[in-house]
């Protein structure tokens, strides 16, 4: 199996596209002929790259401003998309929180969910059914290593991943033979803007800097993986070594090690 070629009339749809692993995932789509639609928060950096990849790759970019948090402003976004041509879907946005969960902004917990969890669920929804009408299609889930293991101090954001990494293998298996694919992205660390969103700056400190991955790294593993039709995509191999140890190793041991590991970095 492959990607669906790209036509005039059917789109790549990427959410958290305005830096990181989705601005690169962009960047790739657009690479390969897609033109693309763009989802994130912050427009100005949306409409940048939209240019920027409109001028170099001449495909159509459309911008879609959107906090996917917020149920009532995905809700219209959905509704566009279940109507659209959408050849590839990347539902890469996401965001952490680290800390105890008992002192943390129960606000920012439940968009954390909202954003890395029910986004992730809508979106695949609204664009499922065309795909598999259509026999053609493919899903990137940007889950993490984080979802392999518990995660004392960062219990939301791990909860979160290990619905998207389940979720993207399940769909995985549950696709063979409808022409759609399903691929989960489950990165380590990665050099990105992610750590300062979390508030995590001494992360840098406990992870070796030839430890970390880049963007354009992490899109092109997970771009040739989802053309190969692979069931999961781990680039680097410090993120490798914690899929092992997350999927193997005893959890009465990991627990107290993380717990130290995330108590240390804020």
């Amino acid at each position: 199996m492959s990607l669906p070629p790209p036509t005039a009339h059917n789109r790549a749809v990427v959410t958290g596209a305005s830096s990181g692993i989705g601005a690169a995932l962009a960047e790739r789509l657009a690479a390969r002929g897609y033109s693309l639609i763009i989802i994130a928060r912050r427009e100005d950096r949306l409409h940048t790259l939209a240019q920027q990849l409109g001028a170099h790759h001449r495909v159509a970019v459309d911008v879609r401003p959107c906090d996917l948090a917020d149920r009532s402003s995905r809700a219209e976004l959905i509704e566009e998309l279940a109507g659209q041509d959408v050849a590839v879907l990347a539902n890469n946005a996401g965001f952490a929180t680290y800390g105890p969960l008992a002192t943390a902004n129960t606000d920012r917990e439940r968009h954390q969910v909202e954003l890395d969890v029910v986004a992730v669920h809508d979106l695949t929804l609204a664009v499922l059914p065309g795909m598999l009408e259509r026999r053609a299609g493919a899903i990137l889930v940007t889950g993490s290593t984080a979802g392999n293991q518990p995660g004392p101090n960062n219990a939301t954001y791990a909860g979160s991943k290990a619905f998207a990494n389940t979720f993207a293998e399940s769909l995985h298996y549950e696709l063979k033979g409808t022409g759609v694919l399903c691929t989960l992205l489950a990165p380590g660390p990665v050099r990105t803007e992610f750590a300062q969103v979390a508030e995590l700056s001494a992360l840098d400190r406990l992870v070796p800097a030839p430890l970390w991955v880049t963007a354009d790294q992490a899109a092109e593993a997970a771009m040739t993986g989802l053309a190969r039709g692979k069931r999961r995509v781990v680039p680097g191999p410090f993120a490798k070594a914690q899929t092992l140890s997350g999927q193997y190793g005893p959890r009465g041991v990991s627990g107290p090690v993380l717990r130290a590991v995330y108590e240390r970095a804020q």
